[in-house]
């Protein structure tokens, strides 16, 4: 054993060992209960960064925890492969996009492999590989068939720089979630999954997610946004068209006071054929977003079209306005505006000088001043006709049942969430495998002609933004029905269609004859344990659920849901933001391997923070984990001859000196400390258990062979639970100790109860300030005699014998301090 601890040769060597080992490869094992445990997989973007670093570590000592358990354990890497950052990186540097991806994923892969991931390597997959969308084109293609997937012309968020739509989820406070541009709002042909089809199911399977963060499925709940309203007709009196409304609090009605529809509407297209003014604002509102989380906070505008609409039930007239904030795609396109009872209205109504009529009023003859600010609670009905009187909830079922009768509305269920438009215009990325027919019409892909794989010959041409719809060789292709000639769709799919099922590709990435082997994922689904940022709460989390519930549906696999447990890690914070390249404060996780070992930088990631929150990073704590495990690897250097010449095996309690009697309790209490914290997740705390066992082992001085023993057993114990956090050096320490059998699959230390529940407490004997021994008696014992059990303990006597004691401490249970001179 050398006397310093040397990482980059030990963790070098021992990974080599595991590569060509093939250690981290898992079959099917019908004999042992298997676990999936799954880190959100990687954009392969150059090289990984320390927020990769984090989730993989977690992942990587979850999967190692479980495999010591007995667990079958599958842990698999891949590649999110496709999308704009590589096409961008293409254009700038002149560069195939798949040059640039494919040499990413050799270094980032290789960057991975120094952390000592237990990966199994053997299900590599990266999602641009033809093998891997060749699935996703076919099933495309049993949704078309299903009639889950459909094309319409829809208006949608344009990013100006990127040249491509942008689902409302990927618009970032107006602007594009990757190239920042400001987004505006465009009506081209789009391909739609009805995801609207699952809505119920959808909502109703986050009850049985016991094991995913309440943040998320609230984020999720509310997403889907399922409500209860009121549709009615308002008739426009100067054209014969109808202007049908939904809304949640049919009770404010009788407060209306205009009516708003979106730019996209056909009544303010009509109005703009003899308006320059409505022609001019329709105009204008195309450079604003369609995003619904965008438009909340953005400027209201408007325009008076000078049309009227009539109220249902009073038969007033109320103006008609064209407003930005009203999107076609929501509800109806159109909305009816309470200012007394909606902010948004009641700030709109101040704006343009609209009446602001209140009918809901607080209950117990108490006031609101609707001068300051709408009235938004529910209340009592007043200004409100034949329904003066009653509460909001008596209200809703009456206006709804004059509705009815009337035959000009009713009740009606409503969602907020919307189909996922799935159409982006770029080259880099799965193709969509339609062919369009004159004759025949609109025809998928045959199987026997997948996968439609992307033409590789293009070339890229700096500030030139490639796209299928500029490669005639792709586009001109024959009709798979009359053999006519016939056109390719050159959209191609967003990419998080990739991700919404590889992780059920990982059950038998090699299979050939569909998109997976059932029986495999019938064995190792679902996941057990996913891992990732809670920003994925609705994106790739939701389209996931989706995509698992459509993918059964067909019959593909027998499955509800893919992930039984979630758990979201925090962000990495540098200089008081998240690192970032852009920022400027990223540290590269390479030299940190290089000057401290993986092993240091896997235990700074897991003690600094708890996992689900955000974690500072701290040159001083990352000294401070490698300062940890060099005083591990000192103290086994320090005691070698003892831990390798000492049978371990039978120790005698009653032959114990008090110290040893302690540090065997305290090496059963850390056992248990570190087991039931690496369950829960508690990584940071798990680690600080280890260092105050790895204080009480190195003050520790054996008196006889069977302290010896206890030593050993406590040395090893510490190693063995250090494993998932540090595996390299804890794989060697175990190896120099003189026990032959690798960590990786030992079975999971335990403790012994009868250690745990000790009938005693160990006091700690220091004179003046400084540990001079330990001594265990019954809790509850008094101070006096406390005091004089300390007093004549041989370790004690030698420091306080012959000097004056001037004053005595005593904590009782605890602590014992004699002050001496």
């Amino acid at each position: 054993m050398t006397k310093e601890y040397n990482p980059q040769e030990i963790e070098s060597r021992l990974q080599k060992e595991w590569e060509d080992n093939n250690v981290f490869s898992v079959g099917e094992n019908k004999d042992k209960e298997k676990y999936y445990v799954l880190e959100m997989f990687p954009y392969p973007s150059g090289r990984i960064h320390m927020g990769h670093v984090r989730n993989y570590t977690i992942g990587d000592v979850v999967a190692r925890y479980k495999r010591s358990r007995g667990f079958n354990v599958l842990h698999p890497i891949g590649w999110d492969a496709f999308g704009l950052p590589a096409e961008n990186a293409a254009i700038q540097n002149q560069v195939h996009p798949s040059k640039w991806t494919h040499e990413n994923i050799t270094q980032m892969g290789d960057q991975l492999k120094r952390l000592g991931f237990s990966y199994d390597w053997s299900r590599e997959i990266a999602t641009c590989d033809p093998e891997y969308y060749r699935w996703e084109q076919w099933l495309f293609t049993r949704l078309y068939e299903k009639g889950l997937i459909y094309k319409k012309t829809s208006y949608v968020n344009w990013d100006p720089v990127d040249q491509t739509v942008l689902a409302n989820e990927q618009v970032i406070d107006g602007k594009g979630w990757r190239s920042g541009a400001v987004v505006e709002r465009k009506e081209i042909p789009q391909w739609f999954l009805k995801i609207t089809d699952y809505s119920d199911e959808l909502l109703e399977g986050l009850e049985k997610l016991s094991g995913w963060p309440d943040a998320v499925k609230t984020m999720q709940k509310n997403w889907i946004g399922k409500s209860i309203g009121v549709e009615a007709v308002f008739k426009v009196s100067e054209f014969d068209f109808d202007l049908p409304i939904y809304t949640t609090r049919p009770d404010t009605i009788m407060g209306v006071t205009y009516l708003a529809i979106a730019p996209e509407h056909p009544l303010a297209t009509k109005a703009s054929e003899t308006n320059k003014d409505v022609k001019e604002f329709i105009e204008e509102s195309t450079k604003t977003t369609v995003s619904e989380a965008d438009i909340e906070t953005m400027e209201k505008r408007g325009l008076n079209l000078g049309i009227h609409a009539i109220h249902p039930i009073s038969g007033e007239k109320v103006p008609v306005f064209v407003a930005n904030f009203v999107l076609m795609n929501y509800g109806t396109g159109a909305v009816m505006s309470v200012p007394a009872h909606d902010q948004r209205d009641w700030e709109f109504a101040k704006k343009y000088g609209l009446p602001i009529n209140q009918v809901i009023f607080p209950g117990d003859n108490k006031t609101a001043d609707i001068d300051t600010g709408a009235f938004v609670n529910k209340g009592v009905l007043k200004n409100s006709g034949q329904f003066d009187g009653l509460t909001s909830e008596e209200a809703f079922e009456a206006i709804a049942d004059f509705f009815e009768k009337d035959g000009t509305g009713k009740k009606k269920l409503n969602y907020r969430l919307r189909d996922w438009g799935i159409s982006r215009q770029r080259y880099w990325g799965a193709p969509i495998p339609i062919i369009y027919c004159d004759k025949c019409g609109e025809i998928p892909v045959p199987d026997d002609q997948l996968p439609v794989e992307l033409p590789m010959d293009i070339e890229i041409s700096k500030g030139e933004i490639p796209s299928l719809a500029k490669i005639d060789k792709f586009i001109n292709t024959k009709c798979p029905e009359c053999g006519g000639k016939a056109k390719r769709e050159t959209d191609t799919m967003d990419t998080f269609v990739e991700s919404s099922w590889y992780f059920l590709r990982y059950a038998s990435p090699h299979y050939e004859n569909g998109m997976f082997e059932k029986s495999s994922v019938n064995y190792w689904l679902t996941v057990d344990q996913y891992i990732g940022g809670i920003e994925h709460a609705i994106l790739h989390l939701l389209y996931s659920r989706f995509f698992t519930k459509a993918i059964r549906d067909v019959g593909l696999a027998d499955l509800d849901e893919p992930f039984q447990n979630l758990l979201t890690q925090g962000m990495v914070i540098k200089d008081g933001t998240k690192m970032s390249k852009s920022v400027g404060n990223v540290v590269d996780p390479d030299d940190m391997i290089k000057k401290f070992g993986a092993d240091t930088v896997r235990v700074f990631m897991l003690f600094a923070a708890p996992v689900i929150r955000d974690l500072d990073w701290s040159d001083d704590g990352v000294e401070g984990g490698f300062r940890f495990l060099n005083r591990i690897w000192r103290l086994i250097n320090e005691n070698l001859e003892t831990l390798t010449g000492t049978d371990e095996s039978s120790i005698d309690p009653g032959s114990l000196s008090n110290e040893a009697k302690a540090l065997l309790i305290k090496a059963n209490q850390t056992i248990k400390k570190v087991t039931d914290d690496l369950e829960k997740f508690h990584f940071n705390t798990a680690i600080a258990a280890m260092m105050e066992l790895l204080n009480e082992c190195s003050r520790f001085k054996a008196g006889n062979e069977n302290d010896n023993k206890v030593l050993k057993h406590s040395v090893l114990s510490l190693v063995r639970l250090l494993y998932p956090i540090a595996p390299h050096i804890s794989e060697e320490l175990w190896n120099i100790c003189g026990e032959n059998e690798s960590l990786i699959d030992l079975p999971w230390i335990e403790w012994n109860e009868d250690y745990i529940k000790s009938d005693q407490v160990n006091i700690v004997v220091q004179v003046n300030g400084k540990l001079r021994s330990q001594i265990l008696m019954s809790p509850g014992i008094s101070r006096e005699e406390t005091e004089q059990t300390a007093r004549q303990d041989e370790k004690v006597l030698s420091h306080i014998e012959g000097k004056e004691i001037r004053k005595v401490i005593v904590v009782p249970d605890k602590l014992v301090n004699f002050v001496v001179r």
